[in-house]
């Protein structure tokens, strides 16, 4: 069994991505790092990003919103969700957001065994990069490649 050691990220501190279906996600804490109990990234959001309606069958989700407002389709019923809000999504629960104001928010998964969806679904960001454009083609491909997200339908907006 590994041992596991402190983890200590700074703001603004920890491997960035271009997420394909928007955003750009900072890792602070990989399943790595956490022995597989958790993955928690923050997430910076543009007005208009929007996810598909799907559900994340092994694990819990929680955003807890830092800046901005999202509007949040949870299990059928519609939320808005400003700076010091939170959601907790349980795990195989229908949910989806469009970002109605520019955001930053924390995601934490449990356990952690989404970042390979993360992966497959993003590109490395560089210093002086612009944001990749939406791709939800390849969304939909990283969530069959691991299992980790089920794409159930369109943005219920």
């Amino acid at each position: 069994m590994k041992t596991l050691t402190a983890t200590v990220r700074q703001s603004g501190e920890g491997e960035q991505r271009w997420f394909c279906g928007g955003g750009l996600h900072t890792l602070k804490a990989t399943e790595q790092e956490t022995g597989g109990a958790f993955l928690m990234f923050e997430d910076r959001l543009d007005v208009g990003k929007v996810t598909p309606l799907h559900r994340h069958p092994d694990a819990d989700e929680t955003f807890y919103m830092l800046e901005g407002e999202i509007l949040l389709h949870v299990d059928g019923e519609q939320h808005t969700l400003g700076a010091g809000g939170i959601v907790i999504m349980p795990r195989g629960l229908p949910h989806a957001f469009k970002v109605a104001a520019a955001a930053r928010m924390l995601c934490l998964q449990t356990p952690g065994g989404g970042g390979a969806f993360y992966r497959h679904a993003s590109e490395p960001a560089r210093p002086g990069d612009q944001p990749y454009p939406v791709d939800f083609d390849r969304v939909r491909a990283a969530a069959v490649a691991t299992g980790a997200i089920e794409i159930l339908g369109p943005p219920p907006f």
